[in-house]
């Protein structure tokens, strides 16, 4: 097995190629997207992106089955998978070394929330905390420095701090209808 280190030697040949086809302009702006469906019997969601695939649910007390982490948990994995793979890339970057990472994110979810009495308490995750935990021989100033770039470029972090317009519509047809083109 390989150290984290040594992973970090490829990540910055990796980092830096792809600069390069920023710098060079073959590299821009790339679509992202994600097909989620319901399954009818378990009301389990598949998210598929790419070739890929996720599975959440709900606990049993919302009538689930708890295959899977439901979107708030989700939504704080991310989170911390973004923010470990931040400080993977800009640690390559900076030539930061790194023994190991690790990343913890908590926040609330309260039931409560909109009822009477509670209107003021979000309905989506709050108090969202998250402590990054590394090891690492860099000076305090490179950890700094280290930190101060992941806080930068985090695209997760950044999205949750920033306000986002968010545009949606509903396509709704009758049983066995055709869908309507967008």
């Amino acid at each position: 097995m390989t150290s984290l280190n040594e992973y970090l030697v490829e990540k910055r040949a990796a980092v830096a190629a792809r600069e390069r086809r920023i710098e060079g302009g073959s590299l821009g702006a790339v679509p992202l997207s994600a097909q989620v469906s319901v399954e009818g019997r378990s009301g389990v969601r598949r998210i598929r992106i790419r070739d890929h695939q996720v599975v959440t649910d709900s606990p049993p007390d919302f009538a689930g089955y708890d295959l899977g982490p439901g979107s708030p948990e989700l939504q704080l994995g991310i989170l911390g998978s973004c923010l470990a793979h931040s400080y993977l890339i800009q640690a390559a970057r900076l030539g930061v070394p790194l023994d190991a990472v690790d990343v913890t994110v908590s926040g609330q979810l309260d039931a409560r929330a909109g009822r009477p009495g509670y209107e003021a308490v979000p309905v989506s995750p709050h108090d969202l905390a998250y402590t990054v935990r590394i090891v690492s021989p860099a000076s305090r100033e490179a950890v700094a420095r280290l930190e101060a770039e992941v806080d930068r470029a985090c695209p997760i972090l950044n999205l949750l701090r920033s306000p986002q317009t968010v545009r949606g519509t509903l396509d709704h047809r009758a049983p066995d209808a055709p869908a309507q083109a967008a």
